[in-house]
């Protein structure tokens, strides 16, 4: 079965340190895909993240490139299997230079946090008891 994919695509100030802080979560770059304007954020076997210098990422769009620390152009949730693991990579990412984005959200049997990657982009990471979707 064919399985889809996300590409998402985000501009950067500086593309060296976004490489940096990306791998430091644990993620990879795929070089195949990467230069020196764009870096190919392997997430996942279904997501991926296009992180282009402003520059390059102009070349995608007629439209006024926001910046991430001063609007919100999209909010970037990740599923996490346990509540350790998003607090694992929330970690990793303030511990890489991100910051905390908003409060730890905890129902039970859902818990999030967020943090805001080098350029402002605000990534949520949530862990859902699977119980509770089946339910």
């Amino acid at each position: 079965m064919y399985q889809q994919m996300i590409f998402v695509n985000l501009a950067t100030h500086d593309l060296d340190a976004a490489k940096k802080f990306f791998t430091e979560l644990g993620y990879t770059i795929n070089d195949q895909f990467s230069d020196d304007k764009t870096a190919s954020v392997v997430i996942s076997d279904a997501i991926v993240a296009m992180v282009h210098t402003r520059p390059r990422y102009a070349e995608f769009t007629k439209k006024e490139i926001a910046d991430a620390k001063k609007t919100s152009e999209v909010l970037l949730a990740l599923s996490a299997e346990s509540r350790g693991k998003v607090d694992e990579l929330v970690d990793k990412a303030v511990a890489a230079g991100g910051s905390i984005a908003g409060e730890t959200q905890d129902h039970g049997f859902m818990y999030g946090r967020s943090f805001d990657d080098l350029d402002g982009h605000t990534w949520e990471v949530v862990w859902m008891d699977p119980s509770a979707v089946e339910g």
